[in-house]
């Protein structure tokens, strides 16, 4: 899994012109998944993102948490994480997991979350999504779950 990681002061994510999923203070998380993926990656890319503490404390360190806060989670599937450009001039999505098995990681993934106590607002697996946010710092931070196997 592949999770692209924004610290937001705000973000929401509109389809067909509907708002179906808006936060305040929180991550932005896009998420790609490969067809190596298993639960495993999702609960360990869960607890990750949930623990990280990359929220200003009183003396303006990166020292809080997302619960610390009450931070909010937004989490959008996109496949395009797994775009390989190295050759040519378009994009391969060979490495990204079928929606067959994408969406029920993807699901899991957000379950995940929600068990971890944090209000998680959601896109729509394999919709045309329009994403708005604020990014606040900007902090954006990169996790691959491959690099465990390292």
């Amino acid at each position: 899994m592949r999770a692209i990681i924004q610290r937001v002061k705000h973000a929401s994510v509109t389809i067909d012109d509907n708002i179906t999923g808006k936060i305040n203070d929180g991550f932005l998380v896009l998420l790609g998944i490969t067809s190596t993926d298993t639960e495993k990656e999702v609960q360990w890319l869960a607890k990750k993102i949930v623990d990280l503490r990359v929220f200003n404390d009183s003396d303006d360190k990166m020292n809080l948490g997302l619960k610390d806060i009450n931070g909010e989670l937004l989490i959008i599937s996109q496949f395009t994480l797994y775009g390989n450009c190295i050759k040519g001039r378009r994009p391969s999505f060979t490495e990204a997991a079928k929606p067959e098995m994408a969406s029920i990681l993807y699901e899991n993934f957000i379950d995940a979350c929600k068990k971890q106590e944090v209000h998680v607002e959601t896109g729509v697996f394999g919709a045309d999504m329009k994403v708005d946010l604020l990014n606040d710092g900007p902090v954006t931070l990169i996790i691959d779950t491959n690099d465990l196997k390292k």
